[in-house]
Order: C-alpha cells, then structure tokens, then sequence
C-alpha cells in the first residue's frame, strides 16, 4: 500500500480528534488522535483589486478577483496538502488538498481542531 504524506500549509497546527470527542473541550489533549504542525509555508488565496466599482451611502464597494492560489505547491504523487476552506473552495479541480472539518472547540468556544479532514466535492 503506498504511503500518503499530509503536508500542513496553514499557519497553525491542525490537531485532529476522534470521531466521539465531544465539543467545548478544556483539555486539548482530550481526544486527540494526531498532530500536523504547520510546514512552514503558507498558501493563501490571492485577491486582485479591479478597483472601486461603486459607492453605496458613501462606502466604496471594491471590485475583488478571487480564486488565485498563492504560495501552492503542485500536486506531486501521494501527497496532500491541508488548506483553508477558501483555498480549497478556489482550486476544486485539486483532488489532493485537504480542509478541517468537524470542529471542536475549547471552552471559550474557540476553534482548536477538527474530528476529520474532508475534500471539497466538485
């Protein structure tokens, strides 16, 4: 069976929980299954501003490009890359980039993982 390698390309650590950790977590070592610290690299999505398109009660609306990978690697064989759900919702032809998904939360209601890590369909 080959091996897969999961790459982080966000700025922080993607802890990820078993299916039953419940939310709202005191303890961060609850649950937990794994830990994928951040590579180094970050891909974010890049913007182009087209300019201000209108002005609506005197607050300009800018014209924004979005969908632009910036700092991506290509795809290469057996690797996946975790992202941002906006990334990912920008290049749904990359069957190999991974999103958070199933939150969990700590007390204060804060995002600290995820139960899974899923692929945008489309």
């Amino acid at each position: 069976m080959p091996k897969h390698e999961i790459v982080n390309l966000t700025p922080h650590p993607v802890r990820i929980y078993h299916p039953d950790t419940p939310d709202r977590i005191g303890d961060l070592e609850q649950g937990l299954k794994c830990l994928i610290p951040p590579s180094g690299a970050v891909a974010r999505l890049a913007t182009i501003d087209l300019g201000t398109w209108r002005i609506i009660d005197g607050i300009p609306i800018e014209g924004v490009e979005y969908g632009h990978a910036h700092d991506l690697p290509p795809k290469r064989a057996g690797v996946h890359y975790v992202v941002s759900l906006a990334l990912a919702l920008g290049q749904q032809g990359r069957d190999d980039l991974l999103v958070p998904y199933s939150e969990i939360r700590n007390e204060d209601g804060t995002v600290v993982g995820c139960r899974v890590l899923a692929q945008v369909a489309g």
